[in-house]
Order: structure tokens, then C-alpha cells, then sequence
């Protein structure tokens, strides 16, 4: 797998972003170095603009434990060589994760009838408990399905 750096470099009119690229990658690293354990997984570093750098928070509590923390980051990157002289705290709440549909398999009476076939000439094993406990799981299905399926 290549860098984005290295993808970046391929094309000429991308190549001249390549080095911003690295140092808001360095600069995100050390801002997440900086932060307390815990924190850093749901806070990402923005741009940077007249000496300010933008933080994103994924929620207000978030927000307002950084705002706590701004002048101790502050003067960190500042000891790290960034020219950072403020910080700007945003919130941004990252899209919901939509949970997986159900799912819809069903398993045929006829496929039921011939794992448990498999399961009983087993010798007990791991695999003969989790083959009793998938039979065990759907055969409640089963008997409660219309007799078309």
C-alpha cells in the first residue's frame, strides 16, 4: 500500500500539495500526542489560518474539555516548532452509524434436517456444540414459518 504522499508525488499538479499535506499530518500527530489518553480518537486537527488552529470535537462535552485544555496544547506546539498562537474549537458530529439490516437467510427444513444429521454423527467437539446451537437457534423459525418456504 502507497503513502498519500507517495500518490500524491505521481502527478505534477498534485506533487506541489504533497509537502502541506505531510506537515498537516505531522501537525495532527502531535496535537493527538498532546491530548490525554481517551481523547484523541474523537478529536481531529483543521486547517490552520493566521496562526489558529482549528480542532474538531465530536461533541460538546468534548468541546468543552478542550477549551480547558487550549492554553496547555497551545504552548506545547508552540514548544513543538508550530506557529500556533490560538486555538479554534468546532464541533463536528460525525454521521450515525446506521446499523446492518436484519438478516433475511432462512435455512430450508431440508438443510436443518441434514446438519443435524452432521451433529449427531459428531464426536463431540466445538464444532458439534456450535452446529446443536445454530439448529437450536433456528428451529424455532422454522416451526413457525409458513409451509410454502
Amino acid at each position: 500500500m502507497q503513502s498519500l504522499t507517495a500518490l500524491l508525488e505521481r502527478d505534477t499538479a498534485f506533487a506541489r500539495l504533497a509537502p502541506g499535506v505531510e506537515q498537516m499530518a505531522q501537525l495532527a500527530a502531535d496535537v493527538s500526542r498532546l491530548l490525554p489518553d481517551g481523547l484523541a480518537p474523537h478529536i481531529f486537527a483543521g486547517p490552520v489560518r493566521e496562526g489558529t488552529l482549528t480542532l474538531f470535537a465530536a461533541h460538546g462535552a468534548l468541546a468543552a474539555r478542550l477549551r480547558h485544555l487550549e492554553p496547555h496544547l497551545a504552548q506545547n506546539l508552540q514548544r513543538r516548532g508550530w506557529a500556533i498562537h490560538a486555538l479554534r474549537i468546532r464541533i463536528r458530529q460525525r454521521a450515525p452509524v446506521v446499523p446492518p439490516a436484519p438478516k433475511t437467510a432462512r435455512i430450508s427444513p431440508a438443510g436443518l434436517s441434514c446438519l443435524d444429521q452432521l451433529r449427531r454423527q459428531l464426536a463431540p467437539s466445538p464444532l458439534q456444540m456450535a452446529l446443536a446451537r445454530f439448529i437450536d437457534r433456528h428451529l424455532p423459525l422454522l416451526t413457525h414459518s409458513s409451509p410454502e418456504s
